[in-house]
């Protein structure tokens, strides 16, 4: 059979469940697509941090490591057991960029302060990439119902969540943390990374419900549940790159037609409205220390002592182009170098703050410039792939087309909460696996549309 003929077969198969959106068993989700099972982690139940650096790991750790490991294993067995492997050209370049990337953090070894632990995460990195490249090779040939990956993502988040919720009243302080003058921040400890897993809910829901891929009000009732636990975790960097994301998507909604984008300057102008009403009655400078969690203004130019680390990876990679190591450098390098004690948790100051300068930091120079080209060319692909029109049936390439572009929305919600945040460029951490399912979910989008842009009416 051609390969024309081959994907008309297999898309008018999937037609009927996409029309009525049904929801297969998750489980069956699950082992049917493994890489979705990284999302959960899994969470880990522990009171204190293990130092990375020093290679000490504990039951979780082993988990964590087994978890990834037997993922990998199915997807090498089902990458070994493919007839052919199929992806187009596009995306090989960006599996190519990401393969060039990893072989830095495997050249960074020679140097890191702590080799065996940076080893130990280049093969963590590696492992996720066979993963993902399964995936989007089996998604080529046999696709899911894109929709339901949206659903999984925000029930893996909601599982998270959950989780967190349930430790609350038992051990408030692992999910917890409080400072002076900023109150309680909802962070999720070492369970979850609430300012992740909650905007991924708002933004899935929100997007669900102005496109009616549910029921809205499962849709109104799960976006105000991932936004309000948002808010709790009182980051600003989750705050702001939450706007973004749900700006987005108000403004491709509004593109649908022009109800829509009557809805969208309609809201945009209450919002004007209202928030004029709050600045003249509470006060502008009132509103401004609630946001800044009444920070002096250096705590607010600093960034929250953000910028010193900062200056701190960039006048060391200036001096030293290769970076300090992968993983494992900048935690000891940077401890060492502001005379931090051990009593100080590793995880806290063990990362920029920041996930591209946590590649800088990593492998340098060349390893940034990489990262930032593979996500440019992940970003003009999905938008390239979005905007193109098939000949494939309308009810699969719309139900595709959301897919990627809330997808689409969710990775940028990732890069511009990197900002604040390395998570993502830590393996083994949930968000780093997050991002690389969203990536993935684009790729596989992208060549199974791509595939189909190939076929000629008949």
């Amino acid at each position: 059979m051609s390969q024309s003929n081959w994907l008309r077969e297999t898309d008018r198969h999937q037609m009927p469940e996409i029309r009525r959106f049904t929801y297969p068993s998750a489980l069956k989700f699950f082992i049917r697509y493994p890489i979705f099972l990284l999302g959960f982690g899994p969470p880990i139940f522990r009171s204190q941090t293990v130092d990375a650096t020093t290679g000490v790991t504990d039951f979780w750790s082993v988990l964590q490591i087994g978890w990834l490991t037997l993922i990998t294993l199915r997807a090498i067995y089902r990458l070994l057991a493919a007839q052919q492997i199929l992806i187009p050209k596009q995306i090989r370049a960006i599996f190519r960029l990401t393969f060039f990337l990893g072989l830095l953090f495997l050249i960074s070894v020679a140097y890191s302060p702590s080799r065996l632990v940076s080893a130990a995460y280049a093969v963590f990195y590696f492992l996720t990439l066979i993963c993902v490249i399964e995936f989007v090779a089996d998604a080529y040939q046999d696709p899911p119902i894109w929709v339901e990956c949206l659903f999984h993502l925000r029930f893996i988040a909601l599982f998270l969540f959950l989780a967190v919720v349930l430790v609350l009243p038992f051990s408030p302080q692992s999910v917890m943390m409080g400072a002076p003058g900023l109150g309680i921040r909802f962070l999720g400890g070492s369970l979850a990374p609430m300012p992740v897993i909650c905007p991924i809910i708002a933004i899935i829901s929100a997007y669900t419900f102005l496109h009616s891929l549910e029921s809205r009000t499962r849709a109104a009732f799960f976006f105000f549940v991932g936004l309000g636990a948002t808010l709790a975790t009182q980051l600003r960097g989750a705050e702001i790159a939450l706007l973004v994301a749900l700006l987005l998507i108000a403004m491709d909604w509004a593109r649908t037609g022009r109800h829509a984008a009557y809805m969208v300057i309609f809201g945009l102008m209450a919002s004007l409205v209202l928030g004029s009403v709050l600045v003249g009655g509470i006060g502008g400078e009132r509103i401004w220390n609630i946001f800044n969690k009444g920070q002096n203004t250096e705590g607010i130019q600093s960034a929250s002592g953000r910028t010193e680390i900062w200056n701190y990876v960039i006048q060391y990679c200036i001096s030293y182009p290769q970076g300090m190591g992968y993983v494992a450098g900048f935690r000891m390098l940077f401890k060492n170098y502001f005379s931090l004690t051990s009593a100080v948790v590793a995880s806290r100051i063990g990362n920029t703050h920041n996930t591209f300068l946590q590649y800088l930091a990593d492998a340098g120079w060349a390893a940034l410039v990489i990262y930032l080209i593979m996500l440019a060319k992940v970003l003009a692909l999905g938008f390239r792939v979005a905007a193109k029109r098939t000949p494939v049936s309308f009810d699969l390439d719309s139900t595709s087309r959301h897919a990627l572009r809330c997808t689409l929305v969710l990775l940028i919600y990732f890069l511009v909460e990197g900002v604040d945040i390395s998570d993502f460029a830590a393996p083994l951490r949930i968000p780093f696996f997050l991002q690389n399912i969203a990536i993935a979910i684009i790729l596989g989008v992208s060549a199974r549309i791509i595939a189909a842009s190939r076929i000629r009416p008949t």
